[in-house]
């Protein structure tokens, strides 16, 4: 229990100082729209750091965005050694872990499903209120 506890906090610190990282440290233009990280998992061993980011403001299903959200993760991943060696000096732990970068479709596919789901209810007749007799 308490290597989980352990985990979770390293995992948190990664995501905080990685966040902060890429925003202020990685100045390449291919990094379209806002890089978000919505979460990071690191393996028992500190030694790897799974990395799920979204791209914000492009959406599920455009081959556009499917190929600028793969060149994204391309610079990222490319950058990770850079990422890596900052986020050891920030962090002084005895091991950072190698960071691998993922797409995490989880956001735009609730996006996706929204307009779904907006679109079949929209010839919907109003639901009547109901009304008290009493």
């Amino acid at each position: 229990m308490a290597g989980s506890q352990r985990l979770k906090r390293m995992a948190d610190t990664v995501q905080r100082e990685l966040s902060e990282l890429i925003r202020q440290e990685l100045k390449d233009p291919r990094l379209g729209g806002l890089v978000t990280i919505s979460a990071v998992k690191v393996s028992p061993d500190l030694g790897y750091a799974e990395v799920y980011v979204t791209v914000m403001g492009r959406e599920l299903g455009d081959e556009q965005s499917e190929s600028a959200n793969k060149e994204t993760l391309d610079v990222l991943n490319k950058a990770s050694g850079f990422l890596r060696h900052e986020l050891g000096r920030r962090i002084k732990t005895r091991i950072t872990p190698r960071l691998r970068f993922h797409y995490d479709k989880t956001n735009a596919y609730g996006n996706y499903m929204f307009g779904l789901i907006a679109e079949a209810v929209k010839d919907l007749p109003p639901a009547e209120e109901k009304k008290d007799d009493e």
